[in-house]
């Protein structure tokens, strides 16, 4: 399973990303990504990632969840180090971005997925 903790959902994602998350890891869950208040303290936040991990353990079996994890830096990393102790994997997704200038001179930014990268342990 593929808890999916980020500001896309699944049916936002390019068919590339949707066939490699099958592979990987099976069933996609979204999970909203929280709006964290730029005046939140860090224990506020550190209080944020905690429910987060009671919800997602809540639906975890064994731990065999793995968490895609893409959103506000300091959620993120308050979040997958508590993931990290419980032995839950998390990734991210990585994309090519590509700039095209339209013929109003405007640009437009296409982000390709390339492939899901495992957070390295934080110790």
């Amino acid at each position: 399973m593929l808890i999916n903790l980020s500001n896309h959902p699944l049916d936002e994602w390019g068919e590339k990303q949707k066939n490699e998350a099958a592979s990987l890891y099976g069933e996609v869950v979204d999970f909203s990504f929280p709006i964290v208040p730029p005046e939140a303290s860090s224990c506020e936040v550190e209080k944020m990632a905690d429910e987060y991990l009671g919800k997602i353990k809540a639906i975890t079996k064994n731990n065999d969840a793995v968490v895609h994890i893409m959103g506000e830096m300091t959620f993120c990393y308050a979040l997958i180090q508590k993931l990290q102790k419980e032995n839950i994997k998390c990734v991210a997704s990585t994309t090519k971005r590509k700039v095209r200038v339209l013929p109003t001179g405007e640009r437009a930014i296409d982000f390709d997925f390339v492939q899901f990268r495992e957070y390295t342990n934080i110790k």
